[in-house]
């Protein structure tokens, strides 16, 4: 079973989803501005609006492009031969996705669709490629957002191999939530979908609905039927602490 201490490590380091670790400035803490540094780039971008429920790209296109998501929310899916399919990841706002393209990947290893109506920039793949190479500060900040989105790809991989499907869904509400801004409650998603939560977490409908239900009767969440609006409070947090 995963530690009580490695279970908050896992929602607090992952508070930013992934995103580029804060810089210092003035003894103050800020957020890195990818959305500024990347304006810079002239040729080779372009920025595109995907409506819910568009996809950005499948499985098996060519991998020449990386997108940097500046509104919305995608999901990042995988198809096995056997048409089995599994989310790997919900991202926001401010994360890239499609980044294995700069590492020699020549085709898409995953699917990525819009969760709701998403805003993109789209980079080349030379483009972004020569951009690394030639301005190291920038370099270093996106390895940083390399590193910490293999961190939660390897603890997503222990919480999937230790912790009960109880937990896991906690865990992945409190990480859709953004868990540690404030210690306020936070929307999910404005049109949450319990079979994608499923999938997410490795168990079926029914028991997503389930501790669903038994979320909501102890306060843990709040969510709206009609619209799926869902809202996760910090209480949620005790369900990981609860060995």
């Amino acid at each position: 079973m995963v530690s009580q201490k490695s279970q908050l490590k896992g929602v607090g380091d992952k508070a930013n989803g992934g995103k580029p670790m804060p810089v210092t400035a003035n003894g103050k803490t800020l957020p890195v501005d990818w959305a500024a540094l990347l304006a810079g780039i002239n040729g080779g971008k372009s920025v595109l609006e995907y409506g819910e429920n568009r996809i950005i790209f499948r499985q098996g296109d060519p991998a020449d492009a990386i997108f940097y998501l500046r509104r919305g929310r995608v999901k990042i899916t995988v198809t096995s031969k056997q048409g089995k399919e599994a989310i790997v990841a919900i991202l926001g706002a401010g994360e890239f996705l499609g980044e294995g393209c700069l590492a020699g990947q020549p085709l898409r290893v995953s699917t990525a669709v819009a969760v709701m109506d998403c805003t993109l920039a789209r980079i080349e793949r030379a483009r972004m490629a020569h951009m690394l190479h030639a301005q190291h500060d920038i370099s270093e900040l996106f390895v940083t957002h390399l590193l910490s989105r293999n961190i939660r790809y390897e603890e997503d991989l222990v919480d999937q191999l230790f912790n009960s499907s109880e937990k896991r869904l906690a865990r992945i509400l409190l990480l859709l939530a953004h868990f540690g801004k404030e210690g306020r409650s936070e929307t999910v998603l404005p049109r949450i979908n319990q079979e994608n939560l499923a999938q997410m977490v490795g168990t079926t409908r029914s028991r997503v609905s389930h501790f669903m239900t038994k979320f909501k009767k102890l306060g843990f969440v709040d969510y709206d039927r009609p619209t799926g609006g869902l809202t996760v409070h910090s209480g949620l947090l005790s369900v990981l602490l609860n060995d």
